[in-house]
């Protein structure tokens, strides 16, 4: 099991390290769609899993780290809505416990910038369990560090907004640089369940 674990580890840092340096820094408005105070990221009209932003959705599950979960993002539709949808099972076996849907904010070597905002808007719908949003910056250099936040997702759509301030970090002591932002994820975590968790919307708020 610890072989398995530090396998995974070493398979996460050897990526990190052969990522190229970021050179330039993304600013809303060259793609998205800003519709007057915020900014979509996505809304999932496309047939594929590229964003608004050209950068594309997949999913990614602990068994980079020799864990079991198991993970299924796919479009779907939901009481009309088009939507992306993560579906699986979180397991705790081999110190394990997660499955995410993730998005690249911007292209490879880019940074996205987001200090014009306050915030992050979703519109959700699940299974009434409790997921979480993660956003990884430039600043952090280990796979198991981002910014956290926690919302619910009720059986029927809902509109969540999400201020930066009330992210919070996690095994790093950097304060959140929301002009160095590079991913975020959609997170089923720390638990074992079944995740089943539907978006209709990503979005910056002013």
């Amino acid at each position: 099991m610890a072989r398995g674990f530090e396998r995974g580890r070493r398979k996460w840092l050897a990526l990190l390290a052969a990522a190229p340096l970021a050179r330039a820094t993304w600013r809303p408005g060259r793609a998205g769609a800003n519709e007057g105070d915020s900014m979509i990221i996505d809304d999932f009209a496309r047939d594929d899993l590229v964003s608004r932003l050209g950068t594309g959705w997949r999913g990614v599950s602990d068994q980079v780290m020799g864990g079991i979960s198991q993970e299924s993002v796919s479009l779907d539709s939901i009481d009309g809505r088009r939507c992306l949808r993560l579906t699986g099972e979180v397991r705790l076996e081999n110190d394990g416990g997660f499955i995410q849907m993730a998005l690249d904010l911007a292209e490879t070597g880019a940074l996205f910038d987001a200090s014009a905002y306050r915030g992050l808007r979703l519109l959700v719908t699940g299974n009434g369990e409790t997921y979480g949003v993660h956003l990884r910056t430039a600043d952090l250099d280990r796979p198991w560090q981002s910014y956290r936040a926690n919302f619910v997702a009720p059986p029927a759509w809902t509109q969540v907004d999400l201020p930066f301030r009330d992210f919070a970090p996690y095994r790093t002591d950097l304060p959140l640089d929301l002009r160095r932002l590079r991913r975020l994820g959609l997170v089923a975590i720390g638990r074992a369940f079944h995740a089943d968790l539907a978006v209709a919307e990503v979005a910056f708020y002013r």
